[in-house]
């Protein structure tokens, strides 16, 4: 149930494709932030979901511990700190904890690939402050991410490969599904400028 009293903070949901830039876009904001990405389930966990190959899907919300999130978001939102997990990809598996702290701010900035899943609920818990979701090319989305995973080390390449193809065909639609959810579409520059005025 939410809270009938106001809430010290509110949040800036950020949604888009993997690597699509919203963690850049957090991380320049000047807002504290919380990686909703975290709370990914871990890789030996029986209820993640497969794809026919029989490897995890990690694009589907099932993959994911949507009530957490959205718990550590409240709990963020009106106490200012929450304890989050740390999630290392190319394990699978949370590698710890981390504190987020407001320290004062009132507007943070929480940002995944699952946020559409979180819309609905952080409005009706009175936390939201707004919900955007960044788009740009495709194509271009397809090559930083490829860029960015294997620097990181996340999967082997192959899979890296593999998967950002069917990223690339499927992000129109993972835009119109976070749009449906709640989501204004915006450029990233857009974005940008629009975070540095609540920052």
């Amino acid at each position: 149930m939410p809270e009938s009293h106001e809430p010290f903070a509110r949040v800036m949901l950020i949604g888009g494709a993997s690597g699509s830039g919203k963690s850049r876009i957090a991380e320049r904001s000047g807002l504290p932030v919380l990686r909703l990405d975290d709370y990914y389930r871990e890789g030996d966990d029986p209820v993640l979901p497969r794809l026919e190959s029989g490897e995890v899907d990690w694009d589907h919300p099932g993959s994911w511990h949507r009530d957490r999130a959205i718990d550590a978001l409240e709990e963020l939102a009106r106490t200012g700190r929450t304890s989050a997990p740390v999630y290392d990809i190319s394990r699978s598996a949370s590698a710890g904890s981390h504190e987020v702290t407001l320290d004062g701010a009132r507007c943070f900035v929480a940002e995944g690939v699952f946020v559409g899943e979180v819309v609905a609920e952080a409005r009706r818990r009175g936390i939201l402050a707004d919900a955007i979701v960044v788009h740009r090319s495709r194509w271009v989305t397809m090559g930083l991410r490829f860029a960015r995973d294997l620097r990181e080390h996340r999967k082997p390449p192959a899979f890296l490969l593999k998967r950002g193809i069917i990223l690339a065909r499927r992000e129109p639609a993972i835009v119109a599904r976070l749009t449906d959810a709640g989501c204004r579409p915006m450029r990233i520059r857009a974005a940008m400028r629009m975070l540095a005025q609540r920052g």
